[in-house]
């Protein structure tokens, strides 16, 4: 066999390995959320998981907007920095990016220290939604800096350590804390838990990042970016994050003030096992990302045609069969989280078979990144934020968990739907199942 066959086979099975291990430890996460939420439901209060739920939501919302990007557009500057033959920038690129995420995160801490305390409590009728924002934001940085973190591994090129981060461990500290509460009677503390979960993320992945960084080779060169060109290149990549982050808060941030925290819990646990059709969907983008991208630069277009028919074919073939069996069995799948949960069986129902619909459109949000149309996609995504935001202020407060359901299933058909539009006028070709 030649050289080159053999170099090309040995880089494909390594690169099966790769993408096989990755969807190992993605599933494997996946199990791990599933049965800590129901440790979670069956052992404390719908209350006080409603508040967790409420602080999540409340940390994906503002996290998104103080790192500015920089979890994504740190790969963009690796890719730079390699070109030019300066990966050692890669260091002081991370250095002005976790100086500018603190900047914003005590920047969102001031803010936080300057409204009225009463007027947030009343906001929410509820007396301890200002401190749970509060405590919250102090931690914001940690937070920030632990998923910064694991997208910097993947910078460095430490891809299991980014996945197990990822997947696994951001989610021990709480586990651990959560089932130490238990034992000892202290659950009214899970959100104090959950937040120094991250401090403790935060502190490890770091040191992690620093030994890796000491180990790459240290040569004195010019500066090639200021902090002003890393902010003005990373938060136009984080507007399509900041959007996606924010279309899974609005509801819970409404349902916390027209309904109460209990209800916040039903719903944020239909929400959780929709994460399982979501992952689906995700691992097949995934993979045909890079495909897309490379048969669209080199105009092979009756290649991407058939490999886009078959991404939406394999995603719809998988979730179909998954979504089936959730929504006939949905009340037994419910009340295995605790009977009270039943409660929230139609908006389960809505989400969850909206999620079956939108598959239908396969790798559409992908298609338009991979080609070159992240801004059409950003003005696609603001539009359903608003429409997402509108639709919460006037359902909740008559429909509660059915109207949030309502709400997500809606801006999310509207830009997948609006994505397919837009790539068939464009390219004439039917991204969407047919």
């Amino acid at each position: 066999m030649k050289p080159n066959k053999i170099v090309e086979r040995i880089s494909k099975n390594s690169f099966l390995k790769q993408s096989l291990s990755t969807l190992f430890l993605r599933i494997f996460g996946v199990l791990l959320l599933f049965g800590f939420t129901v440790f979670l439901t069956k052992n404390y209060s719908p209350k006080l998981v409603g508040q967790y739920d409420f602080v999540r939501s409340f940390l994906l919302a503002a996290g998104s907007i103080c790192m500015l990007g920089f979890d994504q557009s740190i790969l963009y500057f690796k890719g730079f920095l390699v070109s030019k033959n300066a990966v050692e920038q890669l260091k002081k690129v991370y250095a002005k990016m976790v100086f500018m995420l603190f900047t914003a995160s005590i920047s969102s801490l001031i803010i936080i220290l300057c409204i009225d305390e009463k007027g947030i409590n009343h906001y929410f009728l509820d007396d301890e939604v200002y401190y749970i924002l509060l405590k919250g934001t102090a931690t914001l940085f940690f937070y920030g800096l632990s998923l910064f973190n694991t997208e910097v591994f993947r910078a460095l090129d430490k891809l299991y350590i980014a996945e197990l981060f990822r997947n696994i461990l951001k989610y021990i500290p709480l586990i651990i804390g959560s089932i130490l509460l238990f034992y000892w009677h202290k659950e009214t503390y899970l959100v104090d838990v959950f937040l120094v979960g991250f401090v403790i993320l935060a502190l490890l992945s770091t040191i992690f990042v620093l030994i890796y960084f000491k180990k790459t080779e240290e040569i004195k060169t010019a500066e090639i970016f200021t902090k002003k060109e890393i902010f003005t290149k990373s938060y136009p990549i984080a507007i399509s994050g900041m959007a996606l982050f924010l279309l899974m808060c609005f509801d819970i941030m409404f349902l916390k003030k027209y309904r109460n925290d209990e209800t916040v819990a039903f719903y944020s646990v239909g929400v959780k096992i929709m994460t399982i059709v979501s992952v689906i969907i995700l691992t097949v983008n995934i993979t045909v990302s890079a495909k897309i991208a490379e048969l669209f630069s080199s105009h092979n277009i009756a290649e991407l045609r058939k490999v886009v028919r078959n991404s939406a074919r394999l995603i719809f073939c998988i979730t179909a069969p998954v979504i089936a069996l959730i929504s006939i069995f949905s009340e037994y799948v419910l009340s295995f989280f605790g009977h009270q949960y039943i409660a929230a069986q139609q908006a389960f129902l809505i989400l969850i078979i909206g999620q079956g619909i939108c598959s239908i459109f396969g790798s559409a949000p992908v298609y338009l990144n991979m080609t070159g149309r992240q801004h059409i996609f950003q003005i696609i995504l603001i539009a359903a934020v608003i429409i997402n935001f509108l639709l919460n202020r006037f359902l909740i407060p008559i429909y509660g968990m059915n109207g949030a359901a309502i709400a997500y299933f809606s801006s999310s058909f509207f830009w997948n739907f609006v994505s397919a539009v837009v790539i068939y006028r464009k390219d004439k070709i039917r991204i969407f199942l047919n």
